[in-house]
């Protein structure tokens, strides 16, 4: 016994040994947030008060002493993501995780990001406040490299720190730029389904009229491949970092709150992931004040505030990158066809350096439209030359400049000013101010193609017929000034007409926009509580009217017990996404089923890319409307033609057997919380396991779905569950009437290092609808626990 007991008691000892040394050793990982350091390139001290959240309160005495500040907390807390976001564009990422992101590494490589960056900067005005005070925020980042703890990721991947040069801040832009284009994933499927089915399929697809094709079942048209759209797609799944996709924002007038003054929102829709993408942060300095939110390496926000005006933004989802067919010189395959003769391929030669094996080199052929993806991706069957035309790339680059005018205004001209020169992504950019001023800007370079043409599929390199006549000037631009309906929203929904017609894009369904719209019009008089609670709604405001379309063609005499009941709580269910609804579960399952049975005998092994676009979504309410379509027909059965009741009949009943098996026999157990799930994904954290426990926050059970306010993105598939992948990546709300108390969420934390306690602890607050407030009132900002002094080094 007493050998029992001497044993237990060293076991113990060494269990606290070891626990004591872990964390001993997890709190040398920790940011620094209280004590002295000193800093270079400062001139004077700058005192950084870290709130309850961890947010930096930044107090300079000049604005470029507070970005030399923000760099060093900024890079503290997300160096590892810093880190990932300027190799994406680079074509960097195989250097850390090896051989299976050489693709990825391939493609972003040929894409012209880094060509365009070294042409930008070198046009660059050194001497302009954007330049200077970018340079001082790398010089806050670059001394944290020098002196700061290593972040536990660079050490398990085993990476060296490297200095940050404005080049990376641009080949974030960039990288940033191409995560909100769409027609890398439609174009080229929607040009096969043209060349392979007929314009019969095509024009269904894009609702346009089309006389109905008569079906012949002697001629069985080709499947689709799409290898260039279900390539991009995979690779933009493949990255460890987050992907931009769509947002909501609305403003509120005077005229409309409770309070006489604006009140401002938005939650831009972003993928998940851990970290978090922006990073808060306040800056006050004698002639500045910004509260706002930065994506890493971005020294200005993209969304901010402060005591006079708000602003943030939303994807306008316009086109701004087409295909163009070449035509090679048959003697030469370095020459390619234009209208004016032969001219010469650019030849970009790249390599790729990869961990634990051997580097690998490649060419770039580029024509005057852009990069010739069949060199960037591999399998391509299409042996035409596809180059690659967009719009970031093609015209001189101000976006900088634009993002510190946005941040720096001091009117609603000057804002709008400095919006007009971002010529690409294209965003909606949101506006309000202490002065009852709402505004809406369609913020990018616009342009005219000849009449007909349509850019959703390939456009012709050689003839000189399919060129770009001409840019549109900003003041053509969809925009909206104080209107007199008293507010102005954005839900990446089709924008006004440009000359008459719809400027074409890629733009989401109405559902969110509709439902927006509905409840600003039920009242005017609006607190920021009711638009906390309208942020966070799960209600559908079209899907009521999808299903009762659909169930309208089911012969319900033919149904078993229990899919009659199915079908009753279905007519029933009115469109919220709750925990605890059954009709959610119903409805999303049949959704795929008549998917399935409708595209997938033409699509093949493009369908699965198809029902997770904004294309599907959009052309949705119009075919389950259509009685007659090239789609209903089922091309693989030889000796009938299915009709639209065939497709939703049968559709319905295999939906029911499925969750049968999946969720049990009791209709009121296949509840919403049992098939979502949401988690939020480390880079490191995907590799699973011990990894997936330790960097991942999640997962969690969540209300929402697909399409309401407070989106919860999904990929439908075959399996029955559907894992959230992206969603409101913060929500923020600020009301003019007391500036003081606006709030805000982050879905996880403020901080990227996973032993610092604010790496997850706004989780559970960000599931539950909650906020928590942006302190902008100094007495408050002087009680932080945390003050960190930066001293000019000496």
């Amino acid at each position: 016994m007493k050998f029992l007991r001497r044993f237990f008691k060293i076991l113990l000892i060494l269990i606290l040994l070891v626990f004591v040394s872990v964390w001993l050793y997890s709190k040398t990982y920790q940011p620094k947030y209280s004590g002295e350091l000193d800093l270079k390139n400062i001139s004077d001290y700058v005192t950084v008060y870290f709130d309850d959240i961890g947010v930096p309160h930044i107090n300079a005495q000049n604005q470029k002493d507070a970005y030399v500040a923000l760099g060093y907390v900024h890079a503290q807390d997300r160096l590892w993501q810093m880190e990932l976001m300027r190799r994406i564009a680079a074509g960097r990422l195989s250097e850390i995780f090896g051989k299976d992101l050489v693709r990825v590494d391939k493609f972003f490589g040929g894409l012209g990001i880094e060509e365009a960056a070294n042409s930008t900067i070198a046009n660059l005005d050194k001497t302009s406040e954007a330049y200077m005070l970018t340079q001082a925020y790398l010089d806050g980042v670059n001394q944290f490299i020098e002196e700061g703890k290593t972040p536990l990721e660079f050490t398990l991947v085993g990476v060296e720190k490297e200095k940050y040069t404005i080049k990376d801040v641009y080949n974030v832009f960039g990288y940033m730029s191409f995560s909100f284009a769409v027609a890398h994933k439609t174009d080229p499927l929607l040009t096969e389904v043209k060349e392979k089915l007929g314009d019969s399929y095509l024009n269904e697809l894009l609702n346009l009229n089309s006389d109905y094709l008569t079906i012949n079942k002697t001629s069985v048209p080709k499947k689709i491949d799409a290898t260039i759209s279900k390539t991009v797609a995979s690779i933009m799944d493949d990255l460890p970092i987050s992907p931009f996709i769509g947002s909501n924002s609305w403003v509120i007038a005077p005229e409309k709150t409770k309070n006489g003054k604006v009140i401002f929102a938005n939650d831009p829709h972003i993928t998940y992931s851990q970290p978090s993408v922006w990073y808060q942060n306040h800056i006050k300095a004698p002639d500045f004040e910004i509260y706002g939110f930065n994506i890493a390496l971005m020294p200005f926000p993209l969304l901010g505030h402060n005591r006079d005006y708000a602003y943030g933004l939303t994807m306008l989802a316009n086109d701004d990158l087409n295909f163009y067919v070449e035509e090679n010189n048959l003697e030469d395959p370095l020459e390619y066809k234009t209208k004016d003769g032969y001219k010469k391929y650019e030849i970009r030669n790249k390599t790729i350096r990869v961990k634990n094996g051997k580097d690998i080199s490649y060419q770039v052929k580029v024509s005057k439209h852009g990069p010739v993806m069949n060199g960037l991706i591999e399998h391509i069957i299409d042996e035409r030359p596809i180059a690659m035309n967009w719009i970031y790339t093609q015209l001189p680059n101000k976006v900088l400049d634009a993002c510190y005018g946005i941040s720096h205004s001091t009117s609603i001209n000057d804002f709008k000013n400095s919006v007009a020169k971002i010529h690409a992504p294209g965003l909606n950019v949101m506006y309000g101010d202490a002065k009852d001023n709402v505004a809406w800007f369609s913020s990018a370079k616009l342009y005219q193609l000849r009449d007909s043409l349509s850019p959703k599929t390939y456009l012709n390199g050689v003839t000189g017929k399919d060129e770009i006549l001409e840019y549109l000037p900003f003041e053509e631009n969809p925009q909206a000034i104080n209107p007199s309906w008293n507010y102005v929203y954005s839900a990446n929904n089709q924008v006004d007409s440009v000359r008459g017609k719809l400027y074409p894009g890629y733009y989401q369904p109405q559902d969110r926009a509709k439902r927006i719209v509905e409840l600003l019009d039920e009242k005017d008089d609006f607190t920021q509580e009711d638009v906390a609670e309208m942020i966070y709604d799960v209600k559908s405001s079209t899907v009521t009217k999808l299903i009762k379309d659909l169930l309208t063609n089911i012969d319900k005499s033919m149904l078993s017990p229990s899919e009659k009941k199915a079908f009753s709580v279905l007519k029933t269910w009115d469109g919220e996404y709750l925990k605890t609804a059954v009709g959610p579960t119903i409805y999303n399952r049949f959704l795929y089923e008549f998917l399935n049975a409708t595209y997938k005998d033409e699509l093949g092994s493009s369908f699965n890319l198809f029902i997770n676009t904004q294309l599907q979504d959009e052309v949705l309410p119009n075919q389950i409307n259509r009685p007659y379509s090239v789609w209903w027909d089922n091309i693989d059965t030889k000796d009938k033609v299915e009709k639209r009741s065939d497709i939703i009949q049968m559709s319905f009943v295999k939906s029911i057997s499925f969750l049968q098996n999946q969720l049990g026999e009791n209709i009121g157990d296949w509840t919403w919380n049992r098939v979502l799930s949401v988690e939020h994904e480390h880079a490191i954290g995907k590799a699973g396991g011990l990894l997936r426990k330790f960097f991942n926050v999640g997962p969690f059970k969540t209300i929402g779905g697909n399409e309401v306010i407070n989106n919860q993105i999904f990929k439908i598939d075959s399996t029955g569950y559907y894992k959230v992948t992206a969603g409101p990546s913060t929500r923020r709300i600020i009301d003019f009437s007391d500036v003081e108390n606006s709030v805000a969420i982050l879905p996880t934390g403020q901080s990227g290092v996973v032993f610092s306690e604010y790496y997850k602890d706004q989780a559970q607050k960000y599931l539950d609808g909650e906020f928590v407030k942006m302190k902008i009132n100094q007495s408050e900002i002087l009680k932080s626990e945390n003050v960190l002094i930066f001293k000019p080094e000496e």
